[in-house]
């Protein structure tokens, strides 16, 4: 990587970048058949203003970025990239408001739908989408999950209202 992108980056997270070939590796996959490929680099932001910045900087550099919350996908969408980098978004896990009068509630992307559940059901509401695994909410929207409850309550492309884009 040029040193001045890694200069740039660390300059955003300080140490919550690694280089670490385990930790690459551990985040060069989901739960897809497809070969793992490790990126040059697993970055840990902590909000959208740090992960904007991040995406500018990949952005001027050209640097092809790997978004990874849960690494549940079975589609192939958490496999690395060999020249880019991928983020950990472990730390995008909170519910930010439930309203459950209007049946709708804001979370951060990598909140899981078995987290979501709990902190629903003492509320008289819950979250249909069941895809079988414990996955993120944003890997969720991001492939239009369904599960076993689809026809009754839909996908995800049913029961998303609204999203920050980070760009």
């Amino acid at each position: 990587m040029d040193k001045v992108l890694i200069d740039n980056l660390k300059d955003i997270l300080g140490e919550r970048i690694t280089f670490s070939k385990s930790v690459r590796s551990n985040y060069s996959k989901g739960e897809d058949a497809y070969d793992p490929i490790s990126p040059m680099a697993v970055l840990f932001p902590n909000n959208n203003e740090e992960l904007s910045k991040i995406v500018r900087v990949c952005n001027q550099f050209k640097i092809p970025i790997v978004a990874y919350g849960t690494g549940t996908s079975l589609e192939g969408h958490v496999v690395g990239n060999k020249d880019g980098i991928t983020i950990s978004l472990e730390n995008f896990n909170k519910i930010l408001s439930v309203n459950e009068s209007d049946f709708d509630c804001r979370v951060e992307a990598n909140v899981t739908r078995e987290q979501l559940n709990e902190a629903l059901k003492d509320k008289g509401v819950f979250f249909p989408i069941d895809p079988g695994a414990n996955a993120a909410i944003g890997g969720m929207t991001a492939c239009s999950a369904s599960g076993t409850m689809a026809v009754k309550y839909g996908t995800m492309k049913t029961v998303v209202l609204g999203l920050t884009v980070v760009l």
